[in-house]
């Protein structure tokens, strides 16, 4: 039985606010139509059933020779792609937005580009430089997107640094980096001393294909955190596999120490860390406190994490330890551990932390909502809470009707770049998607209350 929700009234702190119920239970749902909910009931049902997850680029061909690409695509297009895609122009895009800031929500907007590791189809320069202008315009359209975008600097993106970089790359230079003694040739300071510098990086344990492509990266890193500085839009970088996330952690870190001063308003570059790894809890406060030591912003997005079941066959089939949390409950209280420990950093350090509660789970945002509260920090401060577009909008629409801070990470582009994209979130995210039976229930009594004039809602 899950606890009722409470926020607080005044933004002032618990000395002189007092608290109110915030429930979970549908109420919300009053704000959406009709149609709406029955896409996302019908949805989200689809998506609980294994095989169409398992199977869904094959199942997306074989949709395309039965009954055309006009007709499959239309119905992709009433279905899946409405319920987690802004659209494919700018202007479904911005209509789309119009209508979450009308819910109180905000936008995160994702390009829907990565490389796959040990893909079998290769790319070149030519493609990580598509990438970069595709993230160049989303940094743009981010930023045109809000008429009163408010305090400076609450527009976010994501960030896919596999976008502009190659995998091979990520698993070699973390191959280096693990070991013993790694060499100080790939120290965050001496990267960021390069992209200061302008000079070229030469790394001896790289290849020289490899540094002149390590070199093409940092430069496209580079542009990317630059613009968006300049737009002022805070980037969030994904976290990937645990093969390449020491490697993109050290781009990260390299770029923070260029771009998250806070006296320049930062931090501008946030690093995405997930509980279900084991040493996730260790790594978040070694960081935290090397930001604080070094004077600079430190921006979290806290995840439980997507690539649990790769993980593990990767680990049995090489032979090596698996890196992830023995169960689900593990991995919750690694989120409550990983939570606790930034939410105090935010309250001890103020604007110069910034926090991401990324999760669909209602227990972990109760803790993060209750301990805002005790700690006296502000709901539209520098703690903010996302869910996917399509997903979890029980929780989503109760706390952006009190006044938090919440963003849904939204998806564009058109059906060829996004369905793909989306069947990948699905097969990362089954555990999210086959949990969701709270919300179809949900969306399924607020259905009957509405064409049926009958129904409770579910309690707590």
């Amino acid at each position: 039985m899950l606890r009722p929700c409470q926020v607080l009234c005044s933004q002032a702190g618990p000395s002189t606010g007092a608290w109110q119920a915030l429930s979970f239970d549908g109420g919300a749902f009053h704000l959406k139509g009709t149609g709406e909910l029955m896409r996302a009931l019908l949805v989200l049902r689809l998506c609980a059933w294994p095989p169409l997850v398992t199977h869904g680029l094959a199942l997306q061909a074989w949709s395309q020779r039965l009954l055309g690409s006009q007709l499959s695509g239309a119905l992709l297009r009433a279905s899946f792609y409405g319920q987690f895609v802004a659209g494919e122009t700018s202007e479904e895009v911005r209509g789309c937005v119009q209508q979450l800031q009308t819910l109180g929500l905000r936008p995160l907007l994702a390009v829907p580009t990565e490389e796959e590791p040990d893909s079998a189809v290769k790319t070149g320069e030519a493609w990580y430089e598509g990438n970069l202008n595709a993230m160049l315009r989303c940094v743009d359209l981010s930023r045109g997107l809000l008429e009163n975008p408010g305090p400076a600097g609450n527009i976010l993106m994501q960030l896919k640094v596999t976008a502009l970089t190659s995998t091979w790359l990520c698993k070699e230079l973390t191959s280096w980096i693990r070991r013993p003694g790694a060499s100080l040739e790939l120290s965050s300071e001496r990267l960021a001393e390069a992209m200061d510098s302008g000079r070229d990086l030469h790394v001896s344990c790289l290849s020289t294909e490899q540094n002149q492509h390590l070199q093409a990266s940092m430069n496209r890193l580079q542009r990317v955190v630059q613009h968006a500085r300049a737009q002022r839009v805070r980037l969030l970088v994904d976290a990937e596999y645990a093969s390449l996330n020491p490697a993109l952690s050290l781009l990260v870190a390299a770029l923070a120490i260029r771009c998250n001063s806070p006296r320049e308003g930062g931090p501008w570059v946030w690093n995405t860390y997930q509980a279900y790894l084991k040493d996730t809890y260790e790594r978040l406060r070694r960081d935290a406190e090397a930001a604080d030591k070094a004077g600079l912003a430190f921006g979290v997005k806290l995840v439980r994490g997507a690539y649990l079941d790769k993980e593990r066959k990767v680990a049995q089939l090489q032979g090596t330890e698996d890196p992830t949390q023995p169960d689900y409950e593990a991995t919750s209280r690694s989120y409550s551990r990983c939570l606790e420990l930034m939410l105090s950093h935010v309250s001890q350090r103020g604007p110069r932390c910034h926090l991401m509660v990324a999760s669909h789970n209602e227990e972990s945002v109760y803790q993060a909502t209750r301990r805002m509260w005790e700690l006296g920090i502000p709901l539209d401060g520098p703690v903010c809470f996302g869910q996917l577009l399509g997903m979890s909008d029980h929780i989503s629409l109760a706390l952006g009707q009190a006044g938090y801070a919440v963003y849904k990470s939204i998806p564009y582009g058109t059906l060829e770049e996004v369905i793909p994209y989306l069947i990948r979130r699905a097969q990362e995210n089954r555990s999210v998607l086959q949990g969701a039976r709270r919300e179809r229930e949900l969306l399924s009594q607020e259905l009957r209350r509405r064409l049926l004039g009958w129904g409770l809602r579910v309690p707590h």
